[in-house]
């Protein structure tokens, strides 16, 4: 039945762009900003722990993906099915504890593989990942936590110098 309705949203939206003047004209980019808004807008409702909302906005913003792919479809980029495909694959590569021959201790042991399989993807840094475009001081708080889950993270300033300066001497030995 959840493929059905998810094949009839596709057909609507396929539907709209080429009956709706104002579908049809919207690009990518045109849409993109809204794409962050409807994002945002699913984080307040749940903040605000409003599941009528977080259904309402959740729905938006799956509107969003299956928009983008349709856009993306009609120039044969991409298609809804190559969308679904690529995350179940990272899905199922990046959890080896659930569908492959791992085992781990708990969620920190989890977290750790998921990052080494993301540098085996082909990230040159754990702080690969993390978006440009993100405001300021999202981004500054996304590459703390990525910094300090390889010990990166300290509770002195003091602390700090010392790291700093075991790194300069790192320097001069090369």
């Amino acid at each position: 039945m959840t493929e059905l309705k998810f094949a009839e949203l596709v057909e609507i939206v396929k539907r709209l762009r080429k009956e709706c003047p104002w579908d049809r004209e919207q690009t990518n980019e045109s849409i993109k900003a809204a794409t962050i808004e409807e994002a945002y807008e699913v984080v307040e409702a749940i903040e605000k722990n409003d599941y009528e909302d977080l259904r309402s906005e959740l729905g938006d913003l799956l509107l969003h993906v299956v928009f983008h792919t349709v856009i993306a479809s009609e120039t044969e980029n991409f298609s809804i099915n190559d969308v679904i495909e690529s995350i179940k694959n990272k899905l199922i590569r990046r959890h080896p504890h659930v569908f492959g021959e791992v085992t781990v201790s708990g969620s920190e042991e989890v977290k750790k593989n998921w990052e080494e399989i993301k540098l085996s993807e082909g990230r040159k840094s754990i702080l690969d990942g993390v978006p440009e475009i993100l405001p300021a001081l999202q981004r500054a708080h996304r590459l703390q936590e990525k910094a300090a889950k390889v010990g990166f993270d300290w509770e002195k300033k003091e602390d700090v110098w010392k790291k700093v300066i075991e790194e300069i001497e790192e320097m001069h030995e090369v």
